[in-house]
């Protein structure tokens, strides 16, 4: 076992460990109650974890809440906390200053704090430019980071051209993307990850397990019509993921080579996106459903992959760290 690095966040100087914690399923209803979400955030929190990024539909518009009942008492002077504007169902994809002050005052209440350290804009569908209007999304971030009320900001959204766009505003410190560095695919080190450095911006990578299919159990095939528009096209954002049908064979492809030789194809997965391009400026984000999924990925995150491996590997897919 080795422990986890700690990771710098481009020009925040937060000193996040390599592993963050996610909150896309921490309070969802079907999966966990509100007391394993909150001794699932803590158990991320006992094993040195640091960092927790959520947003208001997660959880099924749980999340939050629970992470805030969760760092009560204590807990949230342990934590970089980061939360999102732009995805609350209420106003959903609405940037507007009316709808990022409701959305910050909101998730304010209910992670039951009066500082986060990182607000990121959530998921622009089609362009940057209502949120980047003047007296928009962006500003009212800007002003609320100037009253001390959030640390920095950033972005998080797949589209590589997104991330150059708020990067070359120069008020975003951190970039989240999801799904583009893992072993299915590391376009992301091609575009993102170097301006990132270049401008020393923070690299946050999510959806580093696909899904589930690099998490371990057998790759399966999800439902397409999950992720098809009206016009019966795999969705832009879905491409290249867990619904992409035309990626569920590679998956299935390693998981078998790894079964073959008694590997956990979710160690190979963690080890190789925490070993991403970043210079130790980046983390990745992995999003537990309960404290079994916890421990199982913070076990392949400090779990070593020897070096022979990663040679055969190679060898048949023609990647490694």
């Amino acid at each position: 076992m080795v422990d986890l690095e700690v990771r710098r966040l481009g020009r925040t100087e937060m000193e996040p460990k390599a592993l963050g914690l996610g909150g896309g399923y921490l309070g969802l209803p079907e999966l966990m109650s509100e007391e394993e979400a909150t001794a699932t955030i803590r158990a991320a929190i006992e094993r040195g974890i640091n960092f927790i990024d959520t947003a208001p539909p997660y959880g099924g518009g749980e999340s939050e809440h629970c992470i805030g009942l969760a760092l009560a008492g204590g807990w949230r002077e342990k934590v970089y906390l980061q939360t999102k504007v732009g995805s609350h169902p209420r106003f959903f994809h609405d940037f507007s200053q009316e709808a990022t002050l409701w959305s910050l005052e909101n998730s304010f209440k209910q992670l039951q704090t009066d500082y986060v350290d990182s607000v990121l804009i959530h998921g622009p569908r089609y362009d940057m430019e209502p949120l980047l209007a003047p007296g928009a999304c962006l500003d009212v971030l800007l002003d609320w980071k100037a009253q001390g009320r959030i640390g920095h900001l950033g972005i998080a959204v797949r589209q590589h051209e997104f991330h150059q766009q708020a990067i070359e505003t120069g008020a975003i410190d951190i970039v989240l993307s999801f799904l583009d560095y893992s072993l299915l695919n590391q376009s992301l080190a091609k575009t993102t990850i170097p301006l990132a450095l270049e401008r020393d911006v923070g690299i946050i990578m999510g959806r580093v397990l696909v899904g589930s299919l690099l998490a371990g159990p057998e790759p399966q095939r999800v439902q397409e019509e999950l992720s098809l528009d009206q016009d019966g096209n795999l969705i832009p954002a879905a491409i290249g993921g867990p619904d992409d049908p035309a990626v569920v064979p590679h998956a299935h492809q390693m998981w078998q080579w790894c079964q073959e030789r008694g590997l956990n194809i979710r160690d190979l997965a963690m080890q190789f996106a925490l070993h991403a391009p970043v210079a130790g400026n980046g983390i990745i984000l992995v999003g537990p459903s309960n404290r079994r999924e916890l421990a199982e990925v913070y076990a392949s995150a400090t779990t070593e992959v020897p070096e022979a491996v990663w040679q055969d590997f190679a060898a048949e897919f023609g990647i490694r760290i």
